[in-house]
């Protein structure tokens, strides 16, 4: 990351997680820490995460991995569980002005209808899977959305980005999601990030530099710096 001149942020999926991404964003000021409970870890401990919130405000980038997923839920009381971890942490970061880093898989449309009760202009849905109908939604709303290294093989991903606003787009590793193709099953590494802003410099017109100066502003801009 040095090397490459990179800065990200590293996202949480719980609260042990949590923690640890504490720990290394007080080792280097190169990782910017989300903290929160991904929707898939909705077992975990709700208090403790709003505690580590609220004693960590000064030390946090934003709040995240948070949002729905359907693909975890086993029951209504699930259900009901996820939208309240979710707008609780939305609450949270409305109350400490943090953006947030949203898992939307299968669920954005619930998603929309609960955040326009929110404000949405440093929301970033992660990994954007949506349909073109709601890409715009998203745009219309003010969301960022950011593309991974999937998009470089992906002819899909690719006609998303070019109909994304372009101060809206960010890009994002996810790991440690494993990619194929150029990527040879490897996990996602910060590596991958020049590739990707390769393929939207490409995708979008761009020279890789307008790219990259275009992408730092969008992070600031999301990331109220």
């Amino acid at each position: 990351m040095e090397n490459m001149k990179i800065q990200a942020c590293c996202v949480s999926m719980d609260t042990i997680t949590s923690q640890k991404t504490l720990e290394l964003g007080n080792k280097s000021n190169l990782i910017l820490p989300f903290i929160g409970i991904h929707p898939e870890r909705i077992d975990d401990d709700l208090e403790l995460m709003i505690n580590l919130i609220t004693e960590n405000q000064q030390n946090i980038s934003g709040i995240g991995e948070i949002g729905l997923d359907p693909t975890y839920v086993k029951s209504d009381e699930d259900n009901k569980n996820q939208i309240y971890f979710f707008e609780t942490f939305l609450s949270l970061a409305e109350k400490f002005k943090k953006p947030i880093s949203i898992h939307s898989r299968k669920s954005l449309d619930q998603i929309f209808s609960i955040m326009t009760s929110y404000n949405t202009t440093h929301a970033l849905l992660h990994w954007f899977d949506g349909s073109k109908k709601q890409l715009q939604k998203a745009m219309d709303m003010g969301f960022f959305v950011s593309y991974g290294p999937v998009t470089i093989y992906a002819n899909d991903k690719q006609a998303l980005l070019s109909q994304t606003l372009e101060n809206k787009i960010l890009v994002e590793t996810d790991g440690p999601v494993k990619f194929s193709r150029c990527f040879e099953m490897k996990s996602g590494q910060i590596s991958f990030i020049p590739s990707v802003v390769f393929c939207a410099s490409k995708v979008l017109g761009k020279s890789y530099d307008e790219m990259a100066m275009l992408l730092e502003a969008n992070t600031k801009s999301f990331l109220r710096i």
